[in-house]
């Protein structure tokens, strides 16, 4: 049995849950976003879902899975138990079904500008890091941006404007520690409000969450620790 929460906001008031009994065996695959992709083509062609690669890699079809936010096309059939209800992520606004809106994710994920600065002379070959510097960036840098850590955050949920959020704070820490960025100080400066950075509570719900195994909330801590040895 599946349920899966419907709205569209060109002809219903208020969200429902809709169910829908599916033959596992008519299934061609093995996980979730199989059965959503089964309903789709022969049960309701309404349904909207959102997908791409199906390989854990775009982080396109995050969903909230029996009350945990996770991606559909990793979450194997044989891991459910035999009623599955379907929510769209928490915390953001509903475009259709199971589609949200990501807009503000995204604001913040461009507020932390994730992009290397350098005064690396542009004539040099490389710009070159020891092992012990690269391996700083792992666990930072591998975030597929499905947004099912912001979107499980209740931190997230009560200051979504100001609260830049578990992949965007990742994402900062992923430039704040890269060896070849000199501007770790505007960086840290630019999170150094009571609200960017400091609203995390440490409950570690993105952690909890999080399809490739990553751990924002020690990003996190590790970003304060380092504004707290730079004095600010």
């Amino acid at each position: 049995d599946i349920h899966i929460q419907r709205f569209n906001p060109e002809r219903d008031e208020k969200p429902y849950l809709q169910h829908y009994e599916v033959d596992i065996t008519q299934v061609g695959g093995v996980m979730l976003l199989d059965i959503l992709e089964y309903i789709k083509s022969h049960l309701d062609e309404t349904l909207a879902i959102r997908r791409s690669c199906g390989g854990g890699v775009c982080g396109s079809d995050g969903m909230n899975i029996n009350g945990k936010n996770g991606l559909a096309c990793q979450t194997q059939l044989k891991s459910l138990p035999d009623k599955v209800t379907l929510y769209p992520m928490p915390g953001m606004p509903v475009i259709r079904d199971l589609i949200v809106d990501m807009s503000q994710f995204y604001k913040h994920y461009e507020s932390v500008e994730p992009y290397l600065q350098s005064d690396h002379q542009k004539d040099a070959r490389e710009h070159k890091q020891s092992e012990a510097e690269r391996e700083k960036l792992d666990g930072l840098y591998e975030c597929i941006m499905c947004g099912c850590c912001t979107s499980a955050c209740p931190s997230s949920w009560w200051n979504p404007d100001k609260f830049v959020g578990p992949q965007g704070l990742l994402t900062a820490a992923r430039f704040i520690f890269d060896s070849r960025d000199n501007q770790t100080k505007k960086r840290l400066d630019n999170l150094s409000d009571k609200y960017s950075l400091y609203r995390c509570r440490g409950i570690f719900n993105c952690t909890n969450v999080c399809p490739k195994g990553l751990n924002p909330t020690e990003a996190i801590a590790n970003i304060r620790q380092t504004q707290s040895e730079e004095g600010l």
